[in-house]
């Protein structure tokens, strides 16, 4: 058992751990070029050709879009409300806290929530078994329900970071995983009875009929400069604002940018409500049951951070603005999968570095697992969405869901 032991260490030296490094700067690389910040003659050359190939995806978009215009494409109807909540960009605008406070609110007025998320980032149904069921002509294998609003049933890897996130903070509200919304909406109505569905990331997953469509704009970076993948981080152009029912401008500081206000008014349908919001810190709860913290616990305080979401920088404002002095900051590519050998290493540099505690993203401490060591006091900051700007009309889309007294999207739907 002993020369067993010694190879598996010398595989994963040798091995694994070089192949999760060229996996994790392949990803950092390929992620600066998308947000703009690839320098040196590698990176403009790469951005090129992904600039060349971004004309091909506008396309593709394009024509898409004009298959459900001319009705070529239909949407499937499921006969209750579904709400879609997305955006334009990938990654980064908040979307998630946006899902969980109209989940919380519509559950609290008595109705029966599902959310349907396509999972991703989780770990697939195995090859084997996708192969038999090809070969036997089997159904599709039902949606993982990652919350079934009494227990959450499924961790991070198996569901993903935001459905495990999300059944974890929503008692009553059920969560399904599943790329297929469309059979998960059905799972959800014959199972659950759920009356309301919101799909999340659901903006572009137009095969489902969305009553309404919620559109989230990061008010720090609406357009990511305007490129569409794969250049940028751009799924389709700001013209398909016009689809949205809603805007809900996240991040936004002191005020809205004039030029960011007169695009949305250009692009948008006439009346369309635009909301204004922001993320608030709220208190840093411990992975090792040691209760919250206050933010105001961070003043003063020697603090390691370390995440893997796709705004960064943000996190580490967040923890400044506090009063932390940060001795030690860690970047991962967006929704990495932590190992062992990763938090050994993140808590051996922080002990180093004298930390008093160390400090990561709630999305991130789904993908922690309680079985590892942590030698020093860990938390995870908890973030919650304050509407400062049209409560008015969040009041009245909540109270319009509850009622099923809205405005169809049929229109806003089948727009450019």
């Amino acid at each position: 058992m002993r020369w067993l032991r010694y190879w598996r260490i010398q595989i994963r030296r040798k091995f694994i751990r070089p192949m999760r490094h060229l996996n994790r700067t392949a990803e950092r690389f390929v992620g600066n070029i998308l947000y703009g910040r690839g320098r040196g003659p590698t990176a403009t050359a790469c951005a090129t050709v992904l600039h060349l190939l971004s004309f091909l995806f506008r396309l593709i978009v394009w024509i898409r879009h004009l298959c459900y215009r001319w009705r070529i494409l239909r949407p499937q109807h499921l006969g209750c409300i579904v709400v879609a909540v997305g955006n334009l960009t990938v990654g980064g605008t908040g979307k998630t806290p946006i899902v969980e406070l109209l989940a919380r609110e519509l559950a609290r007025r008595g109705r029966r929530v599902g959310i349907l998320s396509r999972g991703y980032r989780s770990r697939g149904h195995p090859m084997l078994s996708s192969l038999l069921r090809t070969i036997t002509h089997a159904g599709e294998p039902p949606p993982r329900v990652v919350g079934d609003g009494v227990a959450v049933l499924l961790d991070s890897e198996m569901a993903g970071d935001e459905p495990h996130m999300l059944a974890k903070n929503l008692p009553g509200v059920v969560v399904l995983a599943d790329k297929n919304r469309v059979k998960a909406g059905h799972f959800a109505i014959k199972y659950f009875g759920c009356d309301v569905l919101l799909l999340d990331d659901g903006f572009q997953y137009r095969r489902l009929h969305g009553h309404l469509n919620i559109l989230l704009i990061d008010s720090t970076c609406p357009f990511g400069g305007g490129q569409l993948l794969p250049r940028g981080i751009l799924r389709e152009p700001p013209a398909s604002m016009a689809r949205a029912s809603h805007i809900f401008l996240t991040k936004v500081g002191d005020g809205v940018d004039q030029d960011l206000a007169r695009t949305i008014d250009h692009c948008i349908r006439p009346g369309t409500p635009v909301l204004e919001c922001r993320h608030v810190p709220h208190s840093l709860r411990s992975l090792q049951g040691d209760g919250d913290l206050p933010m105001a616990a961070l003043a003063g305080k020697r603090v390691a951070i370390f995440s893997g979401i796709a705004t960064p920088d943000s996190f580490e404002a967040i923890a400044r603005e506090a009063g932390a002095h940060i001795v030690l900051c860690r970047n991962f590519p967006d929704h990495y999968r932590f190992s062992e050998d990763d938090v050994e290493r993140i808590f051996r540099r922080a002990c180093e570095q004298q930390a008093e505690l160390i400090m990561t993203t709630e999305k991130d401490a789904v993908r922690l697992r309680p079985q590892w060591i942590y030698p020093l006091p860990t938390y995870y900051l908890r973030i919650e969405i304050e509407i400062f700007g049209g409560r008015t009309f969040f009041e009245a889309l909540l109270q319009g869901i509850c009622s099923g007294n809205f405005q169809s999207n049929r229109e806003n739907f089948f727009a450019a």
